[in-house]
């Protein structure tokens, strides 16, 4: 079954029922007259919104504005310096880590999280917060998770778990072609049958 072009479609169910790139979705909302920023995730209910309610846009939640003034960029950085609720993870504040870290500091998705979900602490207890998740790595059977909306990440890790003889190739193989066939609420997922696809 081929996914339909979207023109044809009808409902946001039926959007939904298929895969998009994130590049696909910004060009439907361009044609369709809605706004075009935004995650892949946004990108889709704005879309799934316009179907079922005559191209409207939907109504989005007023984004949480930051009260702190702190230059995150310009400012000099002390292991006492407390995080604020706009502190950002760019060259200053990267910098900072690797001199208390070394050249293995990596800015991963867990840590700033952690991060960002705890303004007031102070960035002695970040880097304490970061050895705290390396040390994970311990166990063997550790694997960081993978962010919802990246599929393919998803869909590899899962091939290459059930198909030990395998390789990413093959994986990459099987994810273009699952890709294209009807998903569940957009969501391409491995599935051990996946192997018979295009026999």
């Amino acid at each position: 079954m081929k996914r339909p072009n979207f023109e044809d479609i009808k409902s946001g169910d039926e959007f939904n029922n298929w895969y998009w790139l994130k590049e696909e979705m910004v060009n439907i909302c361009k044609l369709s007259g809605l706004p075009s920023s935004g995650r892949k995730f946004d990108l889709r209910d704005r879309i799934m919104f316009a179907l079922d309610n005559d191209g409207k846009l939907k109504p989005e939640k007023k984004k949480y504005k930051p009260t702190s003034k702190f230059n995150w960029a310009k400012s000099e950085l002390y292991l006492e310096t407390k995080i604020t609720d706009n502190v950002s993870f760019g060259s200053n504040f990267r910098s900072f880590m690797k001199k208390q870290i070394g050249n293995k500091f990596v800015c991963h998705s867990d840590f700033m999280d952690w991060v960002k979900s705890n303004p007031g602490k102070t960035l002695s207890m970040a880097v304490e917060k970061w050895y705290q998740l390396e040390n994970r790595k311990v166990d063997l059977n550790f694997k960081r998770k993978i962010a919802d909306n990246n599929m393919l990440a998803q869909y590899i890790r899962d091939f290459l778990a059930d198909n030990k003889n395998k390789t990413m190739k093959d994986a990459k193989e099987c994810w273009n072609l699952k890709k294209q066939m009807p998903t569940k609420k957009g969501f391409v997922k491995y599935e051990s049958t996946d192997l018979s696809l295009g026999k």
